[in-house]
């Protein structure tokens, strides 16, 4: 199977990660996202016919470039669309190995607490970097809380915690304006959302007024209290935790505040292995609570301004745009995936394909997360629900129909576009 360049198994590429790992210990994180990686790519309908195989692994860093490429993409220096000389600085090669070692770090950290479950820490990463805001949705007691504070925690940063509930109101979200007896005037008091990572409990208990409290504060990363405009610190997210709707005292959540969630993940309960492996490893201690951050808010914005440079091409655009247009024309389906979710798709796909060690992204990249991405968004009719479908079935059925670009990659890291890729 071709790889990207220098990137491929065994080459010199493949050292950034085998020294995180090295240094911070095993993952299976790492091999999970690899062995995912690369079974997807088998699954590829990419054309063979004069492409170029991307490399898929998130070991395989280039020598040289941000990104693999192969006997035809030898240029040493990254495409046009990562000339922009602002953050992150150093080469390309340096800051992708520099966002494996982090994202390497923080995974550790949160396996540390989520065992067995390297799937869900991936999403939640590729979330993070896509500056999204993640719904972790399953049933009580599988670690849904325990998600989202271990990933807080892994952050040297601003972080609260919201508990929802019946009685809260939006004010103790937002804040509110105070009259001030001294100075004769009103002063804000902010809430629990002005943090950079917002770990919201049981959002669903609160009622959907309260629930749309966070919808300003999600899209605009601001809030607004009496006709007064606050920004929010950067980076920040929203981690919020939720039971299925049909549990007791829960509230659906609003489509519009579904459509907020860049990803929706859920955790399910673990194998026997891993929870004996937690049995034991919760035995004498609290993992939760010895914790301690591997990385910090500076760190993150850097890792995110080096994901938006990731290069993405005109086909693959018009991949995603075709991918999520294809939802609204289902018959299974009250409510398709809306533009919004379009952004946030390839945002996604950007994340998933700097994982990968990649400055440009592939079909694969929105393969891997367009579930995660999608599914939480589709409203069934109610035949689709009677009939027991399920949104996310449904997303994966449409990754089979769509057809995917066929082509490869050009000496300047541009998309080529191969209509008929058997001649």
């Amino acid at each position: 199977m071709g790889t990207g360049g220098r990137g491929r198994s065994g080459g010199r590429g493949n050292h950034s990660l085998e020294t995180v790992q090295s240094v911070y210990g095993a993952s299976p994180w790492f091999d999970t996202l690899r062995e995912t990686l690369t079974a997807t790519a088998n699954r590829s309908r990419w054309s063979s016919g004069g492409r170029v195989t991307p490399s898929t692994q998130p070991a395989a860093l280039p020598e040289h470039s941000y990104g693999g490429g192969g006997p035809h993409h030898v240029n040493n220096t990254a495409h046009p669309a990562m000339a922009n000389p602002a953050q992150p600085h150093g080469r390309p090669d340096e800051v992708l190995a520099e966002l494996h070692a982090v994202v390497g770090r923080i995974a550790a950290n949160v396996e540390k607490v989520i065992v067995g479950k390297p799937e869900v820490v991936r999403v939640s990463l590729v979330t993070l970097l896509a500056e999204g805001h993640l719904l972790v949705e399953d049933v009580p007691g599988v670690g849904k809380t325990s998600l989202a504070k271990a990933l807080a925690r892994s952050i040297d940063c601003s972080v609260s915690r919201i508990q929802f509930t019946p009685d809260l109101l939006p004010s103790d979200i937002t804040g509110v304006s105070i009259y001030n007896r001294q100075d004769n005037d009103f002063e804000f008091r902010p809430g629990p959302v002005f943090a950079n990572i917002v770990v919201g409990d049981e959002i669903n208990r609160a009622s959907p007024k309260t629930q749309s409290a966070l919808l300003e504060c999600m899209e605009e990363h601001q809030v607004t209290v009496d006709g007064h405009t606050y920004p929010l610190s950067a980076p920040f997210m929203v981690i919020a935790t939720q039971n299925p709707i049909e549990m007791e005292g829960t509230y659906a959540l609003p489509e519009a505040q579904r459509d907020r969630f860049t990803a929706r993940v859920s955790i399910g309960y673990p194998d026997p292995q891993a929870e004996l492996a937690m049995v034991d490893e919760h035995a004498g201690n609290d993992p939760l609570a010895e914790l301690r951050p591997v990385s910090d808010a500076d760190q993150v914005l850097k890792l995110v301004h080096a994901v938006r440079r990731v290069h993405l091409s005109q086909e693959i655009r018009r991949y995603a745009v075709e991918l999520v247009g294809s939802t609204r024309r289902l018959p299974e389906l009250r409510l398709g995936a809306s533009p919004r979710s379009t952004l946030q798709l390839v945002r996604a796909a950007r994340a998933q394909a700097a994982l990968a060690g990649r400055d440009f992204v592939v079909p694969d990249d929105i393969h891997a997360i367009a579930v995660p991405v999608l599914a939480h968004r589709l409203v069934l009719t109610a035949e689709a629900q009677a009939a027991r479908r399920s949104s996310a079935d449904l997303v994966r059925n449409l990754l089979q129909r769509v057809p995917v670009p066929q082509g490869g990659l050009d000496p300047s890291g541009q998309f080529q576009h191969n209509p008929n890729p058997h001649r």
